[in-house]
């Protein structure tokens, strides 16, 4: 059965907050750092914890913002909390990013245009040179 209008607009509504979560999250340095040490492992947030300079209740703190932000898998045993990456929240960001890449990519292709050009001048000026 197909999405009514108002159950569309929530699934947007929705969609739009989760990519706010995500940025939000990967807008802060010591976040992006507890990610990267996450990229090929499994870590105890006391582990998470070691390179940084601030507290371990800061780390816990900043680890539930990505939490929530979806990037972050948290399991706990008793007082032993393990935590994974959840890469598919950034592959949805990429997603959204992705969008703007005709931008960037007509933003390529003049600057192309403008150095080939330069080239071609470079080129003419020089066989002028050698004819003299």
């Amino acid at each position: 059965m197909p999405l009514t209008v108002a159950a569309r607009r929530a699934a947007i509504a929705d969609d739009a907050a989760a990519l706010d979560r995500v940025f939000a999250a990967l807008a802060d340095p010591v976040r992006r750092a507890i990610l990267s040490r996450l990229d090929d492992e499994e870590l105890l947030v006391s582990e998470l914890a070691v390179p940084f300079d601030i507290s371990l209740q800061a780390v816990s703190r900043h680890i539930q913002v990505l939490v929530r932000a979806g990037l972050v898998k948290q399991e706990r045993t008793g007082r032993v909390s393990r935590c994974r990456l959840d890469a598919g929240p950034i592959l949805k960001a990429a997603v959204w990013l992705n969008r703007y890449s005709r931008h960037w990519q007509a933003q390529f292709d003049t600057l192309a245009a403008w150095l080939d050009q330069i080239e071609r001048g470079k080129r003419r000026k020089a066989r002028r040179d050698r004819s003299r």
